[in-house]
């Protein structure tokens, strides 16, 4: 499995990471960033499409931002340079925990004896969110690997996704949502609106409650992002995806012609290692953006004289 690790791509931004080379370590991390994110969850006050409870991509890591407490705001950074867990508190204190092979569940208890200690008491709902056979985290001894080497590689992906999502972000002027990462679906995503109110979401997406969906989906949307895959998908994708989705989108034809349309996901598909591959990625990425950001708002009618640049 390390040999998966060390490739061609190494020293490059778009470095090899399927998901077999990394999947103990990949489904550990899902879980802490999970907790990390329910914690935000909890004491944030509540965005639209639950906007509060993601997580942003920093220069060295994962971070939930400033989340209130009282007077005080303190702010949970993963950092994958130096491989720890940094809580920094407006008055001053500070919390490191150590990020090593380790069970969930040893993970849980102590970044909240280290939130207690710092006088910040939260209650989470501790079961965990998206994943198959779930385990509460205060139970959790199943999963417990981390490979130093494929978080970094795992975050040096992400900084690259964003940098790009932020730009193609830009040039919308129209309700938009932040470039950040959805620890339930473990995905880096950015969500255009048209403004007008969507029909009710069908719900049934496996452990997620429909409530849940429905908020989230309550308005008209083009969304696009990154995700490392899982299940069947056995590599990295950018994908990008419309709802409701109008009439003959995935018919459209979009760029570039490594992209296509998955009847199983109902989304566009730019495989990740067609990026890698790519003489100019940026371009490459930001015109599978474009292209079937315009399948949805065309065949949608959007008014995108008002929305774009």
């Amino acid at each position: 499995m390390a040999d998966l690790l060390h490739d061609k791509h190494v020293n490059t931004p778009w470095s090899t990471l399927p998901v077999a080379a990394w999947q103990d370590t990949y489904a550990t991390l899902h879980l802490w960033t999970q907790i990390i994110g329910k914690i935000r969850l909890a004491l944030a006050p509540k965005l639209n499409h639950w906007w509060h409870s993601t997580l942003y991509v920093t220069p060295r890591g994962l971070t939930t931002g400033c989340i209130p407490d009282n007077t005080r705001t303190f702010a949970m950074s993963f950092d994958f340079l130096e491989h720890n867990l940094d809580i920094e508190i407006s008055d001053g204190i500070t919390q490191t925990i150590a990020l090593a092979p380790r069970s969930v569940a040893d993970f849980y208890q102590e970044v909240m004896e280290k939130l207690r200690a710092s006088g910040i008491e939260v209650s989470i709902w501790t079961m965990p969110q998206e994943v198959a056979d779930p385990i509460p985290f205060e139970s959790d001894r199943q999963h417990a690997a981390y490979d130093p080497q494929a978080a970094q590689k795992f975050w040096q992906i992400l900084v690259q996704a964003n940098r790009i999502m932020t730009t193609f972000r830009s040039r919308f002027i129209g309700k938009s949502s932040p470039v950040h990462f959805f620890w339930g679906s473990f995905d880096l995503a950015v969500t255009r609106f048209s403004g007008r109110v969507a029909p009710e979401h069908p719900g049934g997406i496996p452990n997620m409650a429909d409530w849940v969906t429905r908020e989230a989906y309550s308005h008209e949307v083009s969304s696009c992002g990154f995700w490392f895959g899982g299940g069947a998908v056995a590599e990295p994708i950018f994908y990008s995806y419309a709802y409701p989705e109008p009439e003959g989108f995935h018919d459209y034809l979009v760029q570039p012609q490594e992209a296509f349309y998955s009847k199983d996901m109902r989304e566009f598909i730019l495989p990740y290692e067609a990026v890698q591959h790519a003489d100019e990625p940026d371009a490459m990425i930001l015109a599978f953006f474009q292209s079937t950001y315009e399948a949805a708002a065309n065949l949608a009618n959007w008014d995108r004289a008002a929305l774009e640049r």
